[in-house]
């Protein structure tokens, strides 16, 4: 061990000075979407449904191809660690690739199947062909959004996450800005929507790929690479499935129990979904220094930045935790008025404000070992949270009338199992596998 391995770990300005940036290219996305819906939303229900159905789709479909992004920034950062930045760019270079590659898949996917996926989703003709016209636009800027996801990827990695924010927020200025123009006074109405969300992917992809030029990295095609990038792409998509099936669950049962409850749910999810991204940001610091510290064969710097890191996150999760135990009368009123969806609220909130400390040791935890590349027990282990933990208990809440209270109970237990097992595995020594 080198008098450097011993060194201190990370401070906390370094964590937040990746985090914060992070956030930004997180939280744009959401902001984004607020914005189109509001702008479609005065077009009427029909075009409103059709953007919310369409979004949706295009979503589930990027969304599985996240390791675009987290499996780069893994690779990368321990090429970088190892003081190897020309061959970490190059990583990024060959996941851009990948992402020109898949995306042009997607595209075909989508052009091909749009209305059939969508008939079958929507149950109502009019909402159907609306969500397909959008969808249909949208998904010719698919290949952009996995060019931004693999730029955010590489450039974490080299801990850089400055520019990616400046990135994002250029394509989703312009489109915030050319969005009305094109539905309104330019007269394309729902498709005009699309228009303008291809034209802020396409933005961002440019300025990625202008960056990857500008390093002479965006060389030829090495398929040796890419096939290992999608080896762990392989256990992030399973991973990130059992996830869509245990939300879908949860959403499906409520809707069963009632409107309200289904409404309730809607409601306090979302803002699990926000402080989610909030947390996420601290992951993905977690893993652009885990990666740097192991390929510089740091590993004991590595081990003890995991829990410094988790420490923060967890100590964010209980301020989380505090402020919106002190909304719990306040916020609720603003998403709605309906006597109804209020009173179902209280059955999943203090269940959903109590988490937030479990799931700031998750989330960190989940970045330190995405870090060190440890996927597969990632894979395993969330897997088999899903569908031992969050799963039976969803349904089980159908099959006796648990409701709202039986979900997130679910839902908890999902991320309290989930923290024993990343808890423990950081405790070992399988994860800190030094080298790039």
């Amino acid at each position: 061990m080198t008098a450097e391995d011993t060194d201190a770990p990370v401070t906390a300005r370094r964590v937040f000075a990746l985090a914060v940036p992070a956030l930004g290219v997180l939280a744009a996305e959401p902001l984004y979407v607020l914005v189109d819906t509001a702008v479609v939303g005065h077009l009427g229900a029909v075009p409103l449904a059709g953007l919310a159905l369409g979004g949706t789709v295009l979503s589930v479909l990027t969304s599985q191809l996240t390791f675009l992004s987290y499996g780069t920034t893994a690779r990368t950062a321990r090429l970088y660690g190892a003081g190897r930045r020309t061959e970490a760019v190059a990583e990024g270079g060959q996941a851009t690739w990948l992402a020109i590659f898949v995306g042009l898949a997607v595209l075909v996917f989508g052009q091909l199947f749009a209305h059939p996926i969508l008939s079958a989703l929507a149950g109502n003709p009019a909402v159907a062909d609306a969500a397909a016209s959008w969808l249909r636009i949208a998904i010719i800027g698919a290949p952009a959004i996995l060019i931004t996801l693999a730029g955010n990827g590489w450039m974490r990695g080299i801990q850089d996450t400055v520019r990616p924010l400046y990135y994002i927020l250029a394509g989703n200025v312009l489109s915030a800005i050319a969005c009305p123009l094109l539905v309104y006074p330019l007269g394309f109405g729902l498709e005009g929507s699309a228009i303008a969300n291809v034209l802020a992917q396409y933005t961002a992809a440019g300025l990625f790929l202008i960056a990857l030029r500008s390093e002479r990295s965006m060389v030829r095609p090495r398929w040796n690479i890419m096939k290992a990038q999608m080896v762990l792409g392989r256990d992030l998509i399973l991973r990130s499935l059992s996830f869509q099936i245990c939300f879908l669950s949860a959403a499906a049962v409520a809707a069963r129990e009632s409107a309200a409850a289904l409404g309730a749910h809607q409601i306090v999810y979302q803002l699990w979904v926000f402080l989610s991204l909030i947390l996420d940001s601290l992951a993905i610091a977690a893993q652009a220094l885990i990666g740097a510290e192991l390929g510089a064969e740091r590993v004991a710097r590595a081990r003890a930045a995991a829990w410094q890191i988790t420490r923060y996150s967890f100590a964010l999760g209980v301020f989380l935790a505090l402020v919106f135990a002190a909304l719990a009368g306040v916020l609720p009123h603003v998403f709605t008025n309906d006597e109804a969806v209020l009173a179902q609220v209280p059955h999943a909130w203090w269940l959903f404000v109590a988490q937030q400390p479990v799931a700031g040791i998750v989330f960190a935890l989940d970045g330190v070992l995405l870090g060190a590349a440890d996927t597969r027990f990632l894979r395993t282990t969330t897997l088999a949270c899903a569908l031992g933990a969050f799963l039976p208990l969803i349904w089980l809440s159908w099959a006796f009338g648990w409701g709202l209270t039986g979900i997130w109970i679910g839902l908890t237990m999902f991320l309290v199992t989930r923290m024993v097992a990343v808890v423990l595995r950081t405790r070992s020594t399988h994860w800190a596998v030094a080298g790039a």
